[in-house]
């Protein structure tokens, strides 16, 4: 089968690693070979964690500088700093509520205009779904759903190699019961969100 390179960067907190795991997953329900590797960085400071998962007959989980399909990022700068990742045709799905570094709330910094960053990023790749995945979030119940709902922004991508129902499983599996009718809403609103952002004609 066709490989899949997708790279998935957030903040620290923002549960990154639990949504790579999902896809992790739901490529193992779907029988579907993957590959996995993690960056932590300072997470627990706030710093970026970066995920590469490479689905498909691949043999390393490394994804160099524009070789990323897809790029998922949980903050709108750390999507623009993994630009680096993508290439002409890759598509992007990214959150747009910003977590502005100390160093800008500390008055040493600026932080960039959202649309600014958008244009950029849209200019280089083939898509680009922009969505305010806190304010998905919180209206389903709970801030740190917005891994969820950036999963289901993913998953109406089309671009991955099983179906939105074998996320949803893994989302079950893997989530603790208190919390999995909140994950699962806010999964259900990301498949169904309008976007911002147009794709590419070829």
């Amino acid at each position: 089968m066709n490989v899949i390179k997708l790279v998935i960067v957030a903040v620290g907190g923002q549960g990154n690693l639990l949504a790579a795991r999902i896809l992790g997953e739901a490529a193992l329900n779907a029988n579907v070979p993957v590959h996995m590797s993690e960056i932590h960085g300072m997470a627990q400071r706030g710093g970026v964690v970066e995920s590469a998962i490479v689905f498909g007959d691949a043999q390393s989980s490394i994804i160099s500088d524009n070789e990323a399909d897809v790029l998922v990022g949980f903050e709108p700068s750390e999507t623009l700093r993994a630009l680096k990742k993508c290439h002409k045709d890759t598509h992007v799905i990214t959150n747009t509520q910003p977590i502005p570094p100390f160093t800008v709330a500390i008055g040493k910094g600026i932080y960039p205009e959202i649309q600014t960053m958008l244009s950029c990023i849209q200019s280089r790749t083939k898509s680009l779904k922009a969505l305010n995945a806190f304010d998905i979030a919180i209206e389903v119940g709970h801030v740190m759903a917005v891994n969820m709902v950036l999963l289901g922004a993913l998953c109406q991508t089309n671009v991955l190699p099983f179906s939105s129902q074998h996320v949803r499983h893994a989302i079950e599996q893997s989530t603790k019961k208190a919390f999995l009718s909140i994950n699962l809403a806010a999964f259900d609103k990301g498949k169904e969100s309008v976007f911002s952002g147009i794709e590419k004609k070829p």
